[in-house]
């Protein structure tokens, strides 16, 4: 059933199927040139709703981070996952993605029982439902985006002071003007994804300019 805004309406159709415990599963940072990948898996509160709830991308900063706060203290159960620059290069962002979303899943201290994903499926022996658009769509699923985005800025945040020069804590890891002259002046580091053609194709650049090439 498709619904017109974001609502409870797909987590109420699966309780009344049998399920109790409906996790909403989405993912941030898939474009990113630089960082992890995160995931986050949210089984709300039918009994403690949240006002606002949204695809993270539409939402104000400040009003994520407070969203984010309500959603800690109010779920049934949360948890985050990641996936590693190293792993986005050895297996793609999809991949990557997938299984940063089962390590959220995995990690939750209540576990689900039916899983409603933003747009992908996840290899766990669970019912799911793959929901385009997912995060625009259903509650659970717009907490798991807000988690997961709040989430990776915050590292994002902490790793900006360990790799100055690439304007991280305002970009995010994205192909940010002030990141790619970062990395046409510094060259990458290990936490970027030397499969990324902004980053390889820099990489290579520096390697012809030392001779290494």
């Amino acid at each position: 059933m498709a619904t017109s805004k974001c609502s409870f309406e797909l987590e109420r159709l699966a309780r009344q199927s049998g399920y109790s415990a409906v996790a909403g599963v989405d993912e941030a940072g898939r474009g990113c040139l630089f960082g992890p990948v995160y995931a986050a898996a949210v089984i709300l509160d039918p009994d403690k709703p949240i006002r606002g709830l949204n695809d993270s991308k539409v939402l104000e900063a400040e009003t994520r981070e407070a969203l984010a706060v309500l959603i800690r203290e109010r779920a049934v159960a949360f948890a985050v996952g990641i996936a590693t620059a190293a792993e986005i290069d050895r297996i793609n962002i999809l991949q990557a993605s997938r299984l940063a979303m089962r390590r959220a899943v995995e990690a939750l201290a209540v576990p689900a029982d039916y899983l409603l994903i933003d747009a992908t499926t996840v290899d766990l022996p669970l019912a799911q439902q793959a929901i385009i658009h997912g995060d625009a769509l259903s509650q659970s699923i717009a907490a798991a985006s807000i988690l997961a985005k709040t989430s990776r800025d915050a590292r994002l945040r902490e790793l900006d002071a360990l790799y100055p020069g690439y304007d991280l804590a305002s970009n995010k890891g994205y192909g940010a003007p002030a990141h790619l002259a970062g990395l046409d002046r510094l060259g990458p580091t290990p936490e970027h994804r030397m499969t990324y053609a902004p980053v390889r194709d820099r990489a290579q650049r520096s390697l012809f300019a030392e001779g290494g090439l």
